[in-house]
């Protein structure tokens, strides 16, 4: 029942739209009543002229009028119904389609909701959670698992309210005029029911499985597709399709399990229908014979008890999606509710600039509770306006001590302070409004060159767009494209060469024009040609701006105001590179195998 609450709150935002859907469909379904009620008059009075003759008892309200009916001449019987045969028809098809509209407005409504409230509690969570979620995991929560949501409310939801007042209003019938002797048929509800809901219980089973294989089947597409460039190039283009097609059988497998699941309720339901219709034979046909039930009487109660199938069968299909539905939305919460663990403060701090200094005490960093520390008692103190490099051995922490200072991650243990003021009580956005990045890992959009490089300044003018470009020395291969700065570059840039993508990041922090700068290899992708181009571009905007420089090649190391040699999550020296390169054996043999220029 938990889980069923909780796929609800999904409507609560469009309550009243979801009533106005119920008020339709249930005069639909009442009208639906009407429909099959009609045998009666239709069948005894205007057919055979006979009176309604019931076997059983009626409410005073039914009784009088069932007496008018036998009162009333057949020809005004049929001239009525003639009359209001096409109004009536009119008004239930009217309503049908309100109440599926309405319904299935509801259900889109509800999943425009849910996938915005993904999309936008992805982009809140820290960078820890993506590093333990695929990207075509995520991809299939949003689209495929948030599309169950969708069937489970438009269809799920809108049969619920529709078939459960259709059969509760067809086995009144039932049992209000076949009286005791209908009551036989009921033995055979739990005949369906149960049935139904042990395999609702495998199908949800069965429907979180499925919904796993296709986000990995996503992310082996995502996977594939963005490194076309590597399959290619090694000629593993066989091994992805076997690896594709694997899932894909996984996924059929899954698929036909529940449809095996999916197709018994029709046969149970049907076959209990049919058992219930010979009992129904078999006890009334007598009565029929011998005048205790009139024909009308009978053809309503099994007009209502066949009529009762169809909704039978349609909730038990219901269960099943709803099954289905409640998978997903387990799924979605699961992300919904994942706390992130970089988190403002109440009442956090909006900070201007860095005016003096940028500073770690005792820095304990490590990326998951059980593995080890990354970064070991940091001890540092940068001034407004340095240039920092950071040298070492790979994996001994140098990006991850550059992630600290915009607050990708927080330290176990200590701080990082901008003038004197602990960055864990400051706003995010006012924190990293202040760095500007660029890494060697080149992220761009399938958008416009302009849109890319105005990420993250959305408001710069073309001219300023264009003095970017330029510092970056892309302005001539840009001029060069088809349509300038509105050129599509493709999925990750795919139109570009590498070079070309990395001086469009360099403008595009260029235009950010933030104090505090991080260079994470940034020119890792350039040719030598072109990396003492943009050096001197760097140059440029590096003047009067606190910066942190990560390479392997950068000339920016021989210049920089501190040097941080990084060795097993330490600071092992600092210095400037003559010193350093004086009296540190690790500099010294970095040097010769990295910056030896």
């Amino acid at each position: 029942m938990k889980d069923y609450l909780k796929l609800l709150r999904f409507l609560r935002p469009h309550v009243w739209l979801f009533f106005a859907a119920f008020v339709c469909t249930s005069v639909s379904a009442a009208l639906n009543g009407i429909t099959l009620l009609s045998i009666l008059p239709f069948i005894d009075i205007v057919f055979t002229q006979k009176k309604i003759v019931l076997p059983t008892t009626l409410p005073s309200v039914f009784s009088s009028l069932i007496d008018r009916l036998n009162s009333t001449d057949p020809e005004t019987v049929f001239n009525i119904m003639l009359i209001v045969i096409i109004p009536f028809f009119l008004l239930k098809n009217l309503f049908f389609w309100l109440q599926g509209y309405l319904m299935n407005s509801v259900s889109l409504r509800a999943v425009m909701d849910v996938r915005n409230r993904l999309f936008e509690k992805i982009q809140q969570l820290s960078l820890d959670f993506y590093s333990e979620k695929r990207t075509g995991e995520l991809m299939s929560r949003i689209i495929n698992d948030v599309g169950r949501i969708n069937y489970a409310i438009s269809f799920a939801f809108r049969d619920l309210v529709h078939e459960l007042l259709r059969f509760l209003i067809y086995l009144f019938f039932v049992l209000a005029v076949g009286g005791k002797m209908s009551l036989v048929t009921l033995i055979l509800l739990p005949l369906i029911i149960a049935p139904a809901t042990r395999i609702g219980k495998k199908l949800k089973k069965i429907s979180t499985q499925t919904q796993e294989k296709i986000a990995d089947i996503t992310s082996l597409l995502s996977e594939t597709i963005s490194g076309v460039r590597i399959v290619k190039a090694f000629s593993m283009e066989d091994y992805e399709i076997g690896r594709f097609k694997a899932q894909n059988r996984d996924y059929f497998r899954f698929l036909l399990k529940a449809t095996k699941r999916n197709l018994l309720s029709s046969p149970i339901s049907e076959f209990a229908g049919a058992i219930a219709a010979t009992l129904v034979l078999f006890l009334w046909g007598r009565e029929v014979v011998q005048g205790n039930i009139s024909f009308g009487a009978f053809g309503l109660v099994m007009g209502s008890l066949m009529s009762l199938m169809q909704p039978l069968k349609k909730l038990t299909d219901v269960h099943f999606i709803t099954q289905e539905g409640l998978a997903a939305s387990k799924r979605i919460y699961a992300i919904l509710e994942e706390e992130p663990s970089v988190k403002e403060v109440p009442q956090a701090l909006s900070i201007s600039g860095l005016k003096k200094t940028l500073a770690f005490e005792g820095v304990w960093f490590k990326y998951e509770e059980t593995s080890d520390y990354v970064l070991k008692d940091i001890n540092l103190e940068v001034k407004a306006g340095q240039i920092i490099a950071i040298v070492g051995p790979s994996g001994t922490g140098k990006t991850s001590l550059v992630n600290l200072i915009p607050r990708f991650y927080d330290p176990q243990k200590g701080k990082v302070l901008f003038d004197g003021t602990d960055i864990s009580k400051c706003t995010l956005k006012s924190l990293r409004r202040l760095i500007g990045i660029v890494t060697q890992e080149m992220v761009l959009f399938n958008d416009t060159v302009r849109a890319n490089i105005v990420y993250g300044n959305m408001e710069a003018s073309q001219e300023s767009i264009k003095v970017a470009a330029r510092r970056a020395l892309a302005e001539d291969f840009i001029s060069k494209l088809p349509e300038g700065y509105d050129t599509i570059i493709g999925d990750r840039g795919f139109k570009l060469s590498g070079g070309e993508k990395q001086r469009i990041a360099i403008a595009r922090a260029i235009l950010k024009d933030a104090p505090i700068l991080i260079l994470d290899e940034a020119t890792s992708q350039l040719d030598s040609q072109s990396e003492s181009l943009v050096q001197a571009a760097l140059n440029n905007l590096m003047q009067g701006k606190t910066v942190f420089v990560i390479a392997h090649r950068l000339s920016t190391v021989k210049n920089a105001s501190k040097i941080l040699v990084i060795q097993d999550g330490k600071i092992a020296q600092t210095g400037s590179h003559e010193e350093l390169l004086k009296n540190s054996d690790l500099y010294h043999k970095l040097y010769q195998l990295q910056f030896n220029m």
